[in-house]
């Protein structure tokens, strides 16, 4: 039986979602917890192979499981076996054809910037703190731009495994919520630290650079990675 599983967790102890061996990541943590539970399990994927420090609040796996508890009872099944810092939120069964990354249709990130001249000890690993006051509605500039279809090769590192830099943004937008600053965005798939990397670059540049690097400029062209205990995977569309 297929299954689709709802993941959140916190990335904080993690170096990342992919299993590696012996460093802690949350894949290796999963695995580990199917191990337990099922009789056994294979082809386990993942909608989105986050970084090291990222955190994720519908992060979405799919696997092959036999034996072990019913449907309804496996998601508490795995939160028993699972470390504090992940939580299975659901497990779905679905059809044989159904697979966690390449049947998302898009996937939402969000990134919180925490927006105070001091910093606080409860967002720690949770926001970038930046002190200096941001403008939302001039960092909207730039969201506008990412609508569409671009060259995103700037926001990704020089040496990468990817061969298409060209991304489909379906929404870019920034909001404040009291001293809690968000960018939000929705694409059909992201290339490695894109996300991170356009928060620094809008927060560095301006507006017209912006649009330069969308053609497919060098990354050396763009600004800094932002820190990525500020990036939220936050749901994935099938």
């Amino acid at each position: 039986m297929r299954l689709k599983l709802t993941i959140e967790y916190d990335g904080t102890p993690f170096r990342g979602w992919a299993a590696q061996p012996g460093l802690p990541t949350v894949e290796g943590a999963l695995r580990g917890a199917l191990e337990q539970t099922f009789t056994a399990f294979e082809n386990l994927a993942v909608a989105g192979r986050t970084d090291t420090g990222v955190h994720a609040l519908a992060n979405v796996a799919s696997v092959d499981v036999s034996g072990g508890p019913a449907v309804e009872r496996a998601a508490q099944a795995l939160n028993t076996r699972l470390p504090d810092v992940v939580a299975v939120v659901s497990a779905q069964p679905v059809p044989d054809d159904f697979h966690a990354r390449f049947s998302a249709r898009s996937r939402h990130y969000r990134y919180r910037i925490f927006n105070r001249r001091t910093s606080s000890p409860f967002e720690t690993r949770r926001s970038w703190w930046v002190s200096r006051r941001l403008d939302v509605g001039a960092l909207n500039e730039h969201a506008a731009l990412l609508v569409g279809e671009h060259d995103f090769r700037a926001f990704t590192p020089t040496q990468t495994r990817h061969k298409v830099f060209h991304r489909t943004v379906e929404r870019a937008e920034w909001l404040r919520d009291g001293d809690t600053v968000y960018f939000e965005i929705t694409a059909d798939s992201f290339l490695r630290h894109m996300v991170r990397t356009l928060v620094g670059t809008m927060l560095e540049l301006e507006p017209a650079a912006l649009a330069q690097l969308l053609a497919g400029r060098a990354r050396r062209e763009a600004g800094t990675t932002a820190p990525p205990w500020g990036l939220y995977l936050i749901a994935v569309d099938y």
